[in-house]
């Protein structure tokens, strides 16, 4: 199967993949044999406990060119620039709603993993709990440097320019509307498909994201297993000189090697990268009247030890028709017990239809931290004819996570913090008719 960039892939979320680039590598039969074809080194990686329920057990059993253990080694700490794993408390953040325009592309050359930036985080990577989200801009590809990480796994989404994941499992290309996942562990270097780029990253130090369980949806809709797609092995045996750069407990750290780590000739397990197509998620919605929770349109989910409590979901909202009746059709007013960090990736939210929420933008709504529609989508949602409607101008998440979003100490301190955010709703004064008489 292949994609619009003529990369070939597996399909299948949860799937056993094996592929081979040379023929006759894959054991069969077992996964360690005395000695692999072209004296190869068998490698697992593991992305669960051994003693995980099998329906949680995540592996993959690798046979490469040298060890990782050639990999980690001689390592130095760096600087981290921008940067942050939790706990990451950097100051007390304001108790408000926040809001950010979209960061531009700066001029000086900057890789993906140069221009990765923490906006904000939660839970405590060390115990395996909560997320950060991140903020990227870059302008050349990582040449010659690989990055891994030991913290979290990284869901990344492009916002402008497309970009190619060259990982040791294989090769991912993600654009626009689209997101790739890289597991923890996973040696992968960026590579830029465009003059510039711009997205998010959501680095999960909790479970691995996975699919909802659909409960009385059923399995027919939102995402399908079948349209996430995972790399086919691809390798390079060349000794190129290679920068590999390790996160490890929120320190940066580097080594250099004489050739490249990703020498991964063939796999087979289901803890791999994938990517998939935001446009293939089937959306579920009211027929009639009212709205149902917006968690129905929750894509992936990182769940935590409590159950119906996620470690952060990831909710999408695309392009959908409005049908109901004698009903408020935007979101309403609400505050949740769970924290809320919004992102654009194109077009309008239809919570904030005239402007201050802009592709490449981000809004964070911290427990019980009230919110809803400006003004104007007030005004519209109460006065408009009720006819179907076509929402098709419109691609945005949320990562919905049970701990609080705290900013950090760059996000804080960015020129595009809106300043006057909470002003959205100060037009939303006294509309009742309801007259109290007397002293009630």
């Amino acid at each position: 199967m292949g994609d619009d960039f003529g990369i070939d892939y597996q399909s299948g979320f949860g799937n056993e993949h094996a592929t081979e680039a040379e023929p006759g590598v894959l054991p069969v039969g077992q996964n360690s044999p005395q000695r692999v074809t072209h004296d190869l080194y068998t490698e697992q990686l593991t992305g669960s406990a051994f003693t995980a329920p099998r329906a949680d057990a995540l592996r993959t059993w690798m046979y490469r060119i040298r060890p990782s253990v050639r990999h980690i080694g001689g390592l130095r700490d760096i600087e981290g620039g921008n940067l942050r794993t939790s706990p990451c408390r950097e100051g007390m953040p304001p108790v408000a709603q926040l809001r950010w325009n979209p960061i531009s592309v700066p001029d000086e050359p900057l890789s993906w993993l140069e221009g990765l930036c923490t906006l904000a985080a939660n839970g405590d990577a060390h115990l395996g709990t909560g997320a950060a989200t991140h903020l990227y801009v870059a302008n050349r590809s990582m040449d010659g440097e690989v990055f891994a990480n030991a913290d979290g796994e990284m869901l990344i989404l492009p916002q402008q320019g497309a970009l190619r994941l060259v990982t040791e499992l294989g090769t991912l290309a993600v654009g626009p509307a689209e997101l790739a996942t890289v597991p923890r562990g996973v040696k992968f270097r960026v590579e830029l498909m465009e003059e510039t780029a711009r997205g998010y990253v959501c680095e999960n130090y909790g479970a691995p994201f996975r699919l909802p369980d659909p409960g009385l949806i059923g399995v027919d809709a939102l995402a399908m297993p079948r349209d996430f797609l995972f790399p086919v092995a691809g390798y390079k045996a060349e000794d190129q000189p290679t920068r590999l750069v390790f996160k490890h407990g929120g320190r940066l750290l580097e080594t250099h090697l004489p050739h490249s780590p990703l020498d991964v000739v063939a796999w087979h397990g289901n803890f791999a990268p994938y990517k998939y197509d935001l446009r293939n998620y089937c959306p579920l919605g009211p027929l009639l009247f009212d709205h149902p929770a917006p968690s129905i349109w929750t894509l992936l989910t990182s769940p935590s030890d409590t159950a119906g409590t996620a470690n952060v979901d990831f909710v999408l909202f695309r392009e959908r028709w409005a049908v109901q009746e004698h009903t408020f059709r935007p979101p309403w007013y609400h505050s949740n017990v769970m924290s809320e960090l919004m992102g654009l990736i194109e077009g309008t939210y239809d919570a904030k239809p005239e402007g201050g929420f802009e592709p490449g933008g981000v809004s964070i709504h911290n427990a019980f931290l009230p919110h809803g529609p400006d003004i104007e989508a007030y005004d519209a949602g109460t006065t408009a004819e009720l006819e179907p409607r076509r929402m098709a101008d419109m691609l945005a998440f949320m990562f919905e996570s049970r701990y609080p979003w705290i900013p950090t100490a760059w996000a804080a301190g960015l020129d595009e913090l809106q300043s006057d955010y909470a002003d959205a709703w100060t037009p939303l004064d006294d509309r009742s008719t309801l007259r109290l008489n007397g002293d009630g």
